[in-house]
Formats: structure tokens, sequence, C-alpha cells
């Protein structure tokens, strides 16, 4: 699924990221935050048998999307203006929406489209 690639790729921005703050690099986290907050999304076929799947909690699963959208983007805005503090504090927000969805939608997610095959 496009999904995955989608998904490895938020990991490997979000690992970058994670090495810029820790080097102070705000230019490189203004540069890859909206790459979060503005991320791929899979293909419409696939996002219909993703939100069919998901049901009544499609609105949930969007929620957290929102979340990180939002977070990213004060993030890359933090990064901006050199705000260090705003940028680390931002920067916990988003990963706190990725892995409160995680938490919620990955595992029956896999078992769902990859393991029911």
């Amino acid at each position: 699924m496009a999904l995955r690639g989608v998904m490895d790729k938020l990991g490997r921005d979000m690992q970058a990221i994670t090495g810029a703050i820790s080097k102070e690099e705000w230019a490189v986290v203004a540069e890859l935050a909206p790459k979060i907050a503005n991320h791929a999304e899979p293909p419409v076929a696939e996002k219909m048998r993703i939100l069919a799947w998901l049901g009544t909690d499609a609105g949930k699963f969007r929620s957290h999307d929102g979340q990180t959208h939002e977070s990213a983007t004060a993030m890359g805005d933090a990064a901006k203006r050199g705000d260090g503090l705003a940028v680390i504090s931002a920067f916990s927000k988003v990963q706190q929406s990725c892995l409160i969805c995680h938490q919620s939608f990955r595992k029956p997610f896999l078992e769902h489209f990859y393991e029911n095959r």
C-alpha cells in the first residue's frame, strides 16, 4: 500500500528533524517541518479503502492527522524564528500525535491490510 511509503517518508523526516534539533540547525527544521505538516497522501482508491475500514473511527484518525499538521506547522514557524524551546515543544506535540495514532490504529491496520492476505 502507498500509505506505507508515506509513513516511511514521515519517519525519515522526523529522524532528520531530530538530528537538526540536536545541532540547533533551525533552517533545516524549518525546511523539513512543512514536509511533515503537508505530507503526501495515498491515492484516492486506497484512501477510500482505509476510510471504509476505519468506519466511525475515521474522524479520530483525521483528528490525529490534523494535530500533526498543526504541531508541525508550529514547529516550522518556531524554527524560522530561531526559537529552540518552541521548536522542541512543537516537535514533542508532533511525536505525541503520531504515537497516539499509532497506538490506536497501527496494529489493527497491519493485521487487516497485511496479515489477512
